[in-house]
């Protein structure tokens, strides 16, 4: 439930995007500037997440950041100009900000031994918040509040306070959480290798999903294939789902290993060389194999902190510094994207950056062993750690 509230909200706005823009009276940049609001955000307030969680622990946090992400969709409902939809698009996006630090902590708390599994599980449950709105506003939400998309964009709250009280209710407080809520680092280490590490490697993954959704679009449209745009941005998106199925199989079997990330990162390379080499049904394709390698991928890097982290405190600062640093170089990504594309009058210049954004995960992908069933653990250097046991925290690795 936590994993669809991750994107719910915030995929439910790229239906109606074309009757806001037409209600508001909006221009392409402001549609632009409306796009980008949920990644800025992502990338700015991971960081601070992780004091929220220090502070509120893990069940309080997702608590706190549900409520906030519903408040902001809530109050969406009454927008009247651009600058009050994009303070309350801000505002939901914060929540979903706090909430993706709060749930790699809640899968080393909740899932210690099988953190791939857990990682997998509130992932599906992200790919779904990711196809549900986008299949259902137009066809059943929007006809249902008569055409307008306010409350059709506020309806989608309703799951998120569902979300906050099942959490409240149900999640697992342990006796712990005293300890780690006093003792946690309340920043993230900037000068933490491993935090690098795993936030070039989701990095590679956000950077290759989101600009080939945001430039594949204009690919085919310059190469006279406007009728491929919608097979292919379904072919991207709904190919994330069989993978996040056959990770819920595997990620047992995958967790501590190395090589599914460089495989996976040598398809992200192999399916933007077959986009930049075709404008076919080859292209809707390697769209779909591009989707499927992001989708087994994505759970795989959101894995790493729960499993590499030596201390349960180190878990949110971690994953808030990679988060940030992830999201940060998929800006980057986009923004160099953009550039090349004005600079050489072809959109097919967009996917030369969009390629070498696949690169860091075949550099930065750490090297860790499995946890095993002996009553010890590795960490990404592969010394041996005790489980039993609470490991002193290191300033940087």
């Amino acid at each position: 439930m936590c994993g669809v509230c991750l994107r719910l909200t915030i995929l439910a706005v790229p239906p109606v995007i074309a009757i806001i823009q037409k209600d508001l009276n909006l221009s392409g940049t402001q549609i632009g500037l409306l796009a980008g609001i949920p990644i800025v955000m992502f990338a700015i307030f991971a960081a601070p997440g992780s004091i929220v969680i220090a502070r509120m622990g893990v069940r309080g946090a997702l608590v706190g950041a549900l409520a906030v992400a519903a408040a902001g969709t809530l109050v969406r409902t009454g927008v009247s100009n651009a600058w009050q939809l994009y303070l309350t698009s801000a505002l939901m996006s914060v929540g979903v900000a706090i909430m993706q630090p709060a749930m790699t902590a809640a899968v080393r708390e909740w899932a210690q031994q099988r953190s791939a599994f857990g990682t997998a599980v509130y992932t599906n449950g992200l790919i779904f918040g990711e196809i549900i709105p986008v299949a259902t506003m137009l066809s059943l939400v929007l006809p249902y509040y008569g055409g307008n998309w306010r409350p059709a964009l506020g309806v989608w709250a309703l799951f998120l306070i569902l979300t906050a009280v099942a959490v409240a209710m149900f999640a697992p407080k342990s006796a712990k959480n005293a300890v780690a809520i006093a003792t946690a680092r309340l920043l993230p280490q900037w000068n933490s290798r491993l935090g690098w590490r795993i936030g070039l490697t989701l990095g590679s993954v956000t950077s290759t999903y989101f600009c080939l959704n945001g430039f594949l679009p204009a690919y085919l449209n310059a190469n006279g294939h406007q009728e491929l745009i919608g097979q292919a941005l379904t072919a991207l998106n709904a190919g994330q789902l069989p993978a996040s199925f056959l990770l819920l199989l595997l990620a047992d079997r995958l967790q501590g290993k190395r090589w599914p990330y460089l495989a996976l990162g040598a398809l992200f390379c192999a399916c933007v060389i077959g986009v930049m080499s075709t404008a076919s049904m080859w292209t809707v394709f390697w769209a779909g194999l591009a989707g499927f390698s992001c989708g087994a991928a994505l759970p795989l890097a959101l894995a790493l902190a729960p499993l590499l982290c030596d201390n349960a405190n180190d878990v949110a600062p971690t994953s808030a510094a990679a988060f940030a640093i992830g999201y940060g170089f998929g800006m980057l990504v986009s923004l160099i994207a953009g550039a090349a594309w004005d600079l050489a009058g072809n959109a097919g210049a967009a996917l030369i950056p969009i390629l070498l954004g696949c690169i860091p995960i075949l550099i930065a992908a750490p090297k860790f062993t499995r946890r095993g069933n002996s009553g010890h653990s590795f960490n990404s250097e592969g010394r041996r750690r005790s489980c039993n046991s609470l490991p002193p925290v290191r300033r940087s690795r």
